[in-house]
């Protein structure tokens, strides 16, 4: 099937050209139809599968359909997507321009940690799709730098991830401003029972679509384990860069403070690295994030915050450097390779204080995560086989 068959309008599939995409995945597919047939929906797809153009698209061209019938006052927004992060909020509005370049439509990222006088400046004359993060679009509602009673359409991006953020009571409040009569959009890599009630509250009758779970469109990922002592860790690292020649590696760590020290530790090895983390400027990471996908720089290592929301198009490998507590946090961290059908590797580094999160990852991917031994670091604390049944205390009955 090709885009033409989904009934979108004619400049966007010229830019769907430019772009050379040819077929629809398979979350657009049957996500395009149902927003542009005007119901409420509720979709779930693992991360690297489209979910952005599956919103994106149809509701470009139900505001490029009404554009000439519509005059849109000062302050005001006809479309709102709300998401977690700022680099995500970069990302989907850099994704808007593109789809929508060859239509008169107008759009902007709004999200804190800069000044925000450009963005009250901008939404002067209103703006037809808003990307934003919660924190800062409450912010300017509170200064009455926008108001939403145009608004048509409300989309929660990575609704799982705003929830786990915790900015349940942000949305509920931008709910409440919001008009009753809109078109309400859930997109989510899963769909948790916190996820589930939001919907409830906030969609009428919806569509549900899931492909969380579609063999046929799992990315084809590597994964593979070493298992080190702890203070053993960024030598292990420093080995595996230097004898693999990797040439990319988005290494994630859980502390700030971790990561300054971790690119340190790689510097006096002889081996260049980068860092982004909720501590350095807006302004800074972008840039970084920006020589990264240009491969100006090849190995950045990141807290959490980069998880979500990070397009690097072809990234060789990530590299869990720290296991992360969560295991949803784990699927999100490797799905930043393998995507769009692309090939990835996603290696991880477990001590033996990981082996519960360990098993509740292997538990959840269904198989145990091939283990590789390093003879040069051999383990002083051993890690058991894992568990594949294992339950957290808190999901137990």
């Amino acid at each position: 099937m090709s885009f033409s068959k989904l009934g979108l309008s004619d400049p966007i599939l010229s830019a769907l050209t430019d772009l050379s995409y040819s077929e629809p995945t398979a979350i657009q597919k049957k996500a395009i139809p149902a927003v542009l047939s005007g119901r409420d929906l509720i979709a779930s797809a693992q991360t690297g599968t489209g979910k952005t153009a599956s919103f994106v698209l149809p509701i470009l061209h139900k505001l490029n359909a009404e554009h000439n019938q519509h005059t849109l006052r000062g302050k005001r927004i006809r479309a709102l997507v709300l998401v977690p992060t700022r680099e995500l909020a970069i990302q989907v509005e850099a994704s808007i321009e593109q789809y929508g370049k060859h239509l008169a439509l107008t759009s902007m990222a709004m999200y804190g940690g800069i000044d925000s006088q450009p963005q009250k400046q901008r939404l002067i004359w209103g703006i037809d799709l808003l990307v934003a993060t919660p924190g800062r679009l409450l912010d300017m509602a509170h200064q009455r730098a926008l108001h939403f009673d145009e608004l048509e359409f409300l989309v929660l991006d990575e609704a799982d991830r705003m929830l786990d953020m915790g900015f349940i009571d942000d949305i509920n409040k931008i709910i409440e401003r919001l008009p009753a009569q809109r078109q309400n959009l859930l997109f989510s890599a899963t769909i948790s029972d916190d996820v589930r009630a939001l919907a409830k509250r906030t969609i009428s009758a919806p569509i549900e679509i899931s492909i969380a779970q579609n063999k046929k469109y799992q990315p084809s990922i590597n994964q593979w384990l070493v298992t080190i002592d702890k203070t053993n860790k960024s030598a292990l690292l420093s080995h595996l860069i230097k004898e693999l020649k990797w040439q990319q590696a988005l290494i994630f760590i859980e502390t700030k403070h971790g990561a300054a020290k971790l690119v340190s530790q790689l510097e006096k090895r002889g081996i260049i690295a980068e860092s982004i983390h909720g501590g350095r400027t807006q302004e800074i990471r972008e840039k970084i994030l920006k020589d990264f996908k240009q491969g100006h720089i090849k190995y950045l290592v990141a807290t959490g915050i980069a998880a979500r929301g990070l397009d690097i198009g072809e990234l060789d490998r990530v590299v869990n450097y720290d296991l992360p507590d969560k295991v949803d946090d784990y699927i999100h961290r490797i799905g930043r390779t393998g995507r769009a059908g692309a090939s990835g590797e996603a290696v991880s580094f477990v001590s033996k204080d990981n082996f519960r999160n360990l098993c509740a990852i292997e538990s959840r991917l269904g198989h145990i995560i091939e283990r590789k031994e390093v003879a040069e670091f051999p383990v002083k604390k051993t890690v058991p086989v894992s568990i594949l049944n294992f339950v957290p205390k808190n999901k137990r009955s």
